[in-house]
């Protein structure tokens, strides 16, 4: 039997894909593109194929509010951010929502602050996901408060105003959207700007832990941090407004930035390979590969493989890596891509015929799973190779040009997620 060289590397990166996932629980999606941030669900057993007006839907939940914000899944419950509930009896302004992820049944609500009103109407509501640790969850409002709830009924334990208490300041003009990352004993966020362009706290009290300055930093993106390891010291890594930076775990300092000329808005999360980090935006920006290297100081130098290519451009559906090929929706312009991250080179791009202008992806058991701006879902065979869809569907209540379906979509417990404005969707997708 002959096997080609893409099929055997691909193999083995399924393989190592496997092999990391296994340490993540396959039941929960506590946070932002998932326990990891990578969009890579650890779920397997899930449908090839489905019917033509899709998986079984097992559930609809009404009351999530206004917004975009993902579900964040974890110990049977989902939690989300919107602006006036359908359940809060007309009050417009922003809650926490929390409900079953059993039968979708509302547990509790909790009012947040006032709705996010500015610009027209497709750019308001929430659009920051929580992040759920145990008996707490934190999130962040577009007006820049970051909320520390309790899981158990939604009551606020602790608050921080980005820009009051850090100076924070955001590049665009879209509010914060950022969901905050929980290690270990820290809790951390960009408020941007130079003054505390990113700020590390006591997950328990609030008490600020340490705060990083960036000179020259144009404010806080959309994006949201996660971790890199190089020569065994923890760096976290943000895209800020204008370019991603590394931040020592340890100790706060700012061991190296990278700009890029600011884009509209620097939405996508930061890919991590070893100690190379990959870096897009939308905006005829593009996606910029880098290497960090140590010094024998402890400093930490950035090389460039390649500079920022405006084909890799994403402007906020999120890349998926799966062994050393990307995944992306282009754009908002219903192409779907795959690279090779080492050299940038686009193996494929297929145009959907049934998609519409954005796309986010999620990965789970060897498919991609889609969703377009316009409400499709769509799921295919993952493979560098080739990529044709084997079934999709639009979800209800999609389609309105007010109301973009832009929440990235969740796989927990063999199910697919999907929040579409004040609803949240439950299908059922294993086998």
């Amino acid at each position: 039997m002959r096997v080609s060289v893409k099929s055997l590397r691909f193999s083995l990166a399924l393989t190592v894909l496997a092999g990391f996932a296994a340490t993540v629980s396959a039941d929960d999606w506590p946070t932002f593109r998932g326990a990891n941030r990578t969009a890579i669900s650890a779920e397997s057993g899930l449908l090839d194929h489905w019917a033509q007006d899709g998986p079984r839907l097992l559930w609809t939940a009404q009351g999530a509010g206004r917004g975009y914000a993902s579900p964040a899944v974890s110990a049977g419950r989902i939690y989300t951010l919107g602006d006036g509930p359908s359940t809060a009896d007309g009050d417009k302004d922003e809650y926490l929502t929390c409900f079953n992820a059993d039968n979708g049944q509302a547990i509790w609500k909790s009012k947040t602050g006032p709705a996010w009103n500015e610009g027209k109407a497709s750019w308001q509501g929430s659009r920051a996901t929580p992040s759920i640790d145990g008996e707490l969850l934190y999130v962040i409002t577009p007006h820049g408060q970051l909320i520390c709830a309790k899981t158990s009924d939604g009551s606020i334990a602790w608050q921080k105003d980005l820009k009051e208490d850090f100076g924070g300041k955001k590049k665009d003009q879209w509010g914060y959207s950022e969901s905050p990352l929980v290690d270990g004993n820290l809790v951390l966020c960009t408020p941007g700007g130079e003054k505390s362009t990113v700020v590390a706290l006591d997950k328990q009290t609030g008490e600020l832990v340490w705060s990083c300055q960036h000179p020259g930093d144009v404010g806080a993106g959309h994006s949201s941090i996660v971790i890199s390891h190089v020569a065994g010291r923890k760096i976290y890594v943000q895209n800020t407004g204008g370019g991603p930076i590394g931040i020592a775990a340890d100790t706060g300092e700012l061991k190296w930035a990278y700009d890029m000329a600011p884009p509209t808005a620097f939405i996508p999360t930061p890919i991590i390979k070893g100690d190379y980090v990959y870096s897009v935006a939308g905006y005829k920006l593009g996606g910029a590969l880098l290497q960090q290297i140590p010094g024998t100081d402890g400093s930490i130098s950035i090389k460039e493989i390649y500079g920022p290519q405006t084909k890799l451009g994403n402007k906020h559906g999120g890349v998926v890596l799966v062994g050393n090929h990307l995944y992306f929706g282009v754009e908002d312009q219903s192409i779907f891509k795959c690279a090779d991250l080492m050299t940038g080179e686009v193996v494929w791009e297929k145009r959907s015929r049934e998609g519409k202008d954005s796309t986010s992806v999620v990965v789970a058991d060897g498919k991609l799973f889609l969703r377009y701006q316009n409400g499709v879902v769509s799921v295919a065979q993952l493979s560098p190779e080739d990529y044709e869809v084997s079934s999709w569907f639009k979800t209800p209540g999609s389609g309105d040009s007010d109301k973009p379906s832009w929440a990235h979509p969740v796989i927990s417990n063999g199910r697919l997620i999907l929040r579409e404005d004040d609803a949240i969707l439950c299908y059922e997708i294993r086998k």
